[in-house]
């Protein structure tokens, strides 16, 4: 636990004074409550034995501030604490997901959906409780034993030996519990992630389910997962519930002889009957944030099987570095220099070197795996290559600050990202230029059925677009790319997904986008990028030939097979 406090700090002492505020809120708390135990003694002894009657008129209102002070202090302490927890989490979260969002595009490959929302969902809802209430809680009630502890002592030494005798019995057992709670936390959480993990994949994948008719086999899936949550939720409330039965009677054996032997005092006359039920009071009120403190040490540990999850996000490096030079103003050739490319062991590109120009439209063919989108993914840089470089006019870009390069860069692929959102925000962001938008729109031949849409260019889109056809969907995507104003526009696959009126229409806009740009179109359909500059024709990762189309057709025997598919 404090390994994981000392994580916590940096973001907590930001706080300084409303940590302050909410120590002192403790304190009033802890004081309040000890102190309205010891004035137990003067009211049995002053009041109701006494009779005291000028300590009838103190008392009470002492006993009203005494209750005040510590319903103030909580107050206090648990908007504050709050505060600061809440703080505390909203920042980690955004570091978690700042983190993830630096990683490389092979750690999302490796890493499921599912398991990743699970991190930045449920166990940060897990620590969320814990740093705001919890610790806390925790630190509250044990100023409140330190403090009800001294007035136990002070009332009577001699019976305060046997609290303070038995009760240490206890931390054994409850650290074994702790170490427990905190094993079956770590299997819980990962078991809530492969639960989370299986519904992304449902979701992800309806059509197809419903389409072959495998609702029943996910169902099966997911109660498996389901139940094997249930078991290890029942060990956790059984872990921790056992603290309380197994405190009751630790609780009654250390009560049972003060009684006893308190009782003895009380009848020889070396204690008043005050100063025994102030004792007892004292003791009483200990029982209850004892216990309260065993179970919260025990809650804890699922924060902390939680917290190590979290902070092994925020500990990731990418091992895509980016560079310090900035990206040209001016761009003219993009080369592949003798480029290789692994994905593990696997040899995705071997020795791969060709341009692509500036106010040049290059197009990539080969057959399916062939190695085409393995290029893309080196100009972006979800990539880096295993040997070999890639250049912008000279420059590798491993040495170009990769925000630059990739602000120069704009990708369209047959998977298109639309946002619940209206079309405007979907092609220029939230900080959206409406003529830029419109702008954008014209460029992609999209701007004339955005003029159709019920509200223009303010249209709401459905999820993933739905309210759209295939090909009004790329074109938004286009115009996204297009609102850039990219040096280098990227196109993979990007019309595989329509059919042949729209892609017709598409690479007819693609044909207009060369203009001071450099271009690189992959596609499958090789006879509708004929009108390509330089067609560049790949074979099991390795480059066949190039040229342009009519060129192709009499030195390329590969590239005719592919063009006669």
């Amino acid at each position: 636990m404090i390994a994981v406090l000392r994580r916590f700090w940096p973001f907590i002492i930001r706080h300084k004074f409303k940590f302050f505020i909410a120590i002192l809120g403790m304190i009033m708390a802890a004081v309040g409550t000890s102190a309205s135990a010891y004035v137990v003694k003067p009211i049995l002894d002053e009041i109701f034995i006494n009779k005291d009657k000028q300590m009838l008129y103190y008392l009470p209102p002492l006993v009203i501030l005494l209750y005040f002070l510590k319903g103030f202090g909580k107050f206090i302490q648990v908007y504050y604490t709050e505060y600061i927890g809440q703080d505390v989490i909203r920042i980690v979260r955004q570091k978690m997901l700042e983190s993830l969002l630096a990683m490389q595009m092979d750690y999302f490959i490796k890493q499921p959906s599912g398991e990743l929302i699970s991190r930045l969902t449920n166990d940060i809802n897990r620590i969320k409780n814990v740093v705001a209430n919890m610790i806390p809680s925790f630190i509250r009630e044990m100023l409140t034993i330190f403090a009800l502890t001294f007035v136990v002592i002070y009332q009577s030494p001699h019976l305060a030996l046997y609290f303070l005798f038995i009760m240490p019995l206890a931390i054994y057992p409850l650290s074994r519990l702790a170490k427990r709670m905190k094993k079956i936390s770590h299997q819980s959480q990962e078991k809530i992630s492969d639960l989370t993990t299986h519904l992304t994949e449902i979701f992800n994948n309806i059509e197809l389910i419903k389409a072959e008719a495998k609702e029943e086999n996910e169902l099966k899936r997911f109660t498996r997962h389901n139940d094997e949550f249930f078991e290890l939720t029942l060990k956790q409330v059984r872990t921790q519930e056992i603290i309380s039965p197994f405190m009751e009677v630790l609780g009654a054996v250390i009560v049972s002889l003060v009684i006893f032997m308190g009782g003895q005092e009380v009848i020889d006359g070396k204690m008043t009957t005050g100063e025994f039920f102030s004792f007892m009071t004292a003791l009483f009120m200990l029982y209850t944030p004892i216990k309260h403190t065993s179970k919260l040490y025990n809650q804890i540990q699922d924060a902390v099987a939680a917290s190590e999850r979290i902070f092994h996000i925020i500990d990731l490096k990418p091992s895509i570095k980016s560079g310090d030079k900035p990206m040209p103003k001016e761009i003219f050739r993009l080369c592949f220099e003798h480029v290789s490319l692994n994905y593990g062991e696997k040899r995705a590109l071997e020795d791969i070197s060709f341009c692509a120009q500036k106010n040049h439209i290059t197009a990539i063919v080969g057959d399916s795996g062939s190695g085409k989108s393995s290029l893309i993914n080196l100009i972006v840089r979800f990539y880096d290559p295993t040997s070999g470089r890639l250049t912008i006019d000279g420059i590798d870009i491993k040495e170009i600050d990769i925000k630059q390069l990739r602000s120069s860069i704009a990708l369209v692929t047959q998977r298109i990202y639309l946002l619940q959102e209206s079309v405007a925000v979907n092609v220029g962001g939230e900080d959206f230029d409406e003529a830029k938008v419109i702008e954008a729109l014209k460029s992609a031949g999209a701007y004339e059925f955005v003029q159709s849409l019920p509200d223009g260019i303010y249209t709401k889109l459905q999820e993933a677009g739905m309210n759209l056809s295939g090909g009004q969907r790329q074109r938004i995507a286009i115009a996204r790319a297009l609102y850039k104003d990219p040096k280098i526009l990227l196109f993979d696959e990007a019309t595989s997904a329509l059919d042949s009126k729209s892609e017709e229409q598409i690479l007819e806009t693609i044909k207009n986008l060369a203009k001071n740009r450099i271009v690189l179109l992959i596609s499958h359909n090789i006879s509708s990028i004929t009108f390509a500059d330089n067609i560049v024709v790949l074979s099991h990762g390795e480059l066949v030939c190039q040229g342009a189309h009519e060129e192709l057709l009499q030195s390329c025997e590969h590239y005719k097979e592919l063009y006669k598919e």
